[in-house]
């Protein structure tokens, strides 16, 4: 059983930044793939970016070049740098872990104002 935990999220003007944090309960480098998903209100959840065990990562065209994906092995912890937020970036952030089994951590809401 591996918990994840979200956090960083909040209220940002368009053009801002923020860095959102899920910290796993277990050995991240035994985690095949983590990601970070997102879901609008009345839109499916959707891929945002993924790192693997391998550091190799993956980004949606819609963030390419104003987000970044990266992790801590020492703090077992994945990262997402969000710059240049857009309004339509609004959504719940959540956090995907596959081993496999697959874990999802709780979300963590990000509000971008225009």
């Amino acid at each position: 059983q591996v918990q994840l935990v979200e956090s960083g999220g909040g209220l940002v003007q368009a053009g801002g930044s923020l860095r959102l944090s899920c910290a796993a309960s277990a050995n991240i480098f035994s985690i095949n793939t983590m990601a970070w998903y997102r879901q609008a209100p009345g839109k499916p959840r959707d891929l945002v970016a993924s790192i693997t065990r391998g550091g190799i990562t993956n980004y949606a065209d819609s963030v390419k070049g104003r987000f970044t994906i990266s992790r801590s092995i020492a703090k077992n912890t994945v990262y997402l740098q969000m710059n240049s937020l857009k309004p339509e970036d609004t959504a719940v952030y959540y956090c995907y872990a596959l081993i496999p089994p697959t874990y999802w951590g709780q979300g963590t809401q990000v509000t971008v104002s225009s």
